[in-house]
């Protein structure tokens, strides 16, 4: 680990801080604690008019269609109580794993918390999953229930049925069944509500160790199987404590800089199977006592945000990147409104990027305010303080831009194996193209040896990051050979990213050591950087660098298709019909090489991209080409479109030839 020449009094402070948040828990201890102080508060936000809620009217009230509804800390404990109990009159005991198949809503966190509570390990299923896919995230852990969303969900594990070994399934909505091992969540609730008994409960909580296992939560599986990472009480709790003290309203903080208390609302819609919603917005969040609103169906996002008016949300880049997409089509609308939207793009980077405005920038950046950033504000709300980054990197130039446009994203860094947040930007320092510091009691270190330090154009080591501390799980769930190639006996474990840090302890991220592309020639190159750099294009939506073994970087792009058709109106082509069509244009070639051009300015004579395809489709989780959280399954993206790849490096070697 590089060292610090000058620690900062806010690491100290933060070090140092304490207050009934920070503890030394189980998960649901922290709950439990929680709704104590904030019984009265609002702790969850839901829309009508989206689910068939089991629980509405009885349990919870119906909220209006259209429009959200809340339960205060007090009512969801109780939901969350008699939920375990009924958990318990199934069966479920210490180490029973149940499953839970469903989207980001307001069940979900009553059931994980219930689930806890009644003693279980829950292991996690993305919504996309295939019955296959299904069928593995239950049987690898042995799951012996699990709690599915709706009929939809439920159809794809009683497809794979005979092959798990489930006791009871459980459905969030209404569904009427004749068999007796299938409960609505209303279902559950009543059956546990008929024989909770306080003390009892209380006692399900002291059996409980920090050291328990509390979830199974299975890695991407962007390069081969998931692997079910095995994360303990302690440690979501520990990184519960370690994002807070960044966070916390430390008396050392500046009062204007954004902070987590039992006033703050946050917007959930990250998928809560995945590691990073789930600590960052919801062991976090109700650890603090804070408000989580569910965005519980992505074509309604922009106007629920609206409805919620959170002060803060976790995101990945490619959220991000749609929110900036949709404000420069918004703006493509007319020639000038374009030209008013570029006019103030330049002058966000030109406001983040400088130490001290003079008058003629303020004035500038005042009237890009007036006429471009506060519509940007309002779209979110009016209330975001600041956003997360997460999950992937995330374009310099974009992060730039929105904070000069007054929107902060925080990016950070972490992964399943560490519950999972490892840095932050602090809100002390935010430094845009960088994964912030270590969070509290988070040790960090490079293992220069796997790279070669002359493909990086930095005077700094580059190296893989290796970790250490309390919230590093111990190992995959029955996978010894991968556990030890992973961790090592003192606790450190191998991320397979490959950083440098600065003297102040701050990463840079280039890329996943897996992903590295050795060219024939022998060099290396990080494709992320590269893919970055198109992150704010007009012109392409999507894009993957390639070039293993081969001679030259090449690229597979999809065009932002869009753009693209504004741009032929306004020049007078006649576009073809079909997307795919267009892809095989030569004037659509040229207008997206235009881009690529501009690019390769900025780049390295080896990682000037020398060849591209374009490629019609987009890249998702629904055809398996995008993880749940939305990284690119690189090997299954090469599949897919093999032969646009043949073609690059054919049509360039007769070209040499």
């Amino acid at each position: 680990m590089a060292e610090s020449r000058t620690v900062p009094a806010w690491r100290e402070a933060e070090r140092e801080y304490t207050d009934e948040v920070v503890g030394d828990t189980t998960i649901p201890e922290l709950f439990e604690s929680s709704a104590d102080r904030n019984a009265n508060r609002t702790a969850q936000l839901y829309k009508g008019g989206v689910c068939d809620r089991s629980l509405a009217p009885d349990v919870v009230p119906a909220a209006p269609d259209g429009d959200y509804a809340s339960i205060t800390y007090d009512e969801m404990r109780s939901i969350v109580r008699h939920l375990a109990a009924g958990f318990r009159e199934l069966g479920v005991d210490h180490d029973t794993r149940v499953g839970i198949f469903s989207s980001t809503r307001m069940e979900w966190a009553q059931c994980d918390f219930a689930a806890l509570a009644a003693g279980a390990i829950v292991t996690t299923v993305y919504t996309e999953s295939s019955p296959r896919q299904v069928q593995y995230l239950l049987s690898d852990p042995g799951a012996d229930g699990v709690v599915v969303e709706n009929a939809e969900l439920l159809d794809r594990v009683l497809e794979v049925e005979d092959r798990l070994d489930l006791s009871f399934i459980i459905v969030m909505d209404e569904y009427d069944t004749d068999r007796e091992d299938i409960y609505t969540l209303a279902q559950l609730h009543e059956l546990g509500a008929r024989v909770y008994d306080d003390a009892t409960y209380q006692s399900w909580l002291e059996e409980r160790s920090p050291e328990d296992l509390a979830s199974l939560i299975y890695t991407s599986g962007t390069t081969g199987q998931p692997k079910g990472v095995k994360l303990t009480h302690r440690n979501f709790r520990s990184n519960v404590n370690q994002v807070y003290k960044r966070l916390a309203p430390r008396p050392d903080k500046d009062p204007d800089l954004p902070t987590l208390t039992p006033e703050t609302t946050s917007m959930a819609f990250l998928p809560l199977a995945h590691v990073f919603e789930r600590l960052s917005g919801h062991f976090v969040m109700f650890g603090v006592g804070a408000s989580v609103g569910y965005v519980e169906d992505p074509d309604t996002m922009a106007d629920d945000i609206k409805l919620i008016r959170p002060d803060t949300g976790a995101s990945v880049p490619r959220v991000y990147e749609r929110i900036f997409d949709r404000m420069r089509q918004q703006a493509s609308e007319s020639s000038v409104k374009q030209r008013i939207f570029e006019w103030s793009v330049d002058v966000a980077r030109e406001w983040a990027t400088t130490d001290n405005p003079g008058a003629t920038l303020k004035l500038k950046h005042a009237i890009g305010d007036r006429l471009v950033y506060s519509q940007l504000k309002e779209n979110l709300g009016g209330n975001i303080d600041f956003m997360v980054s997460g999950g992937g990197s995330l374009s310099k130039e974009l992060c730039e831009t929105f904070l000069g446009m007054d929107f902060q994203i925080v990016e950070g860094y972490g992964l399943t194996e560490t519950a999972p947040v490892v840095t932050v930007n602090p809100p002390e320092d935010v430094r845009p193209g960088t994964l912030g510091v270590p969070v509290v009691d988070e040790e960090v270190k490079l293992d220069a040896h796997v790279v070669d330090q002359d493909d990086f154009e930095t005077r700094r080591e580059v190296g893989e990051l290796l970790v250490r501390g309390p919230n590093v799980a111990k190992g995959y769930w029955n996978r010894e050979k991968e556990t030890a190639q992973s961790f090592d006996e003192d606790g450190w474990f191998r991320t397979g990213d490959i950083v440098e840090q600065t003297e102040d302890d701050f990463l840079l991220y280039h890329d996943r050591l897996k992903e590295v592309i050795v060219l024939s020639t022998g060099k290396n190159v990080a494709p992320q950087p590269i893919e970055d750099e198109f992150a704010t294009s007009d012109r392409i939506a999507q894009a993957m660098v390639v070039g293993d073994d081969q001679k030259f970087i090449a690229a597979l792009f999809v065009p932002n298709f869009e753009q693209l058709r504004r741009w032929a109106d306004r020049e007078g082509i006649d576009l073809p019909e079909t997307e795919a069509e267009m892809c095989n244009d030569e004037r659509v070639h040229e207008w997206v090489q235009e881009e690529v051009d501009a690019v390769n300015e900025d780049l390295e004579k080896i990682e000037k991209i020398k060849a591209f395809q374009l490629v019609p489709r987009e890249w998702t989780a629904e055809n398996d080409l995008l993880t749940p959280s939305m990284k690119k399954k690189r090997r299954n993206i090469e599949q897919a479109f093999e032969e646009r790849l043949d073609d690059i490096y054919e049509e360039r070697a007769a070209a040499d030839d």
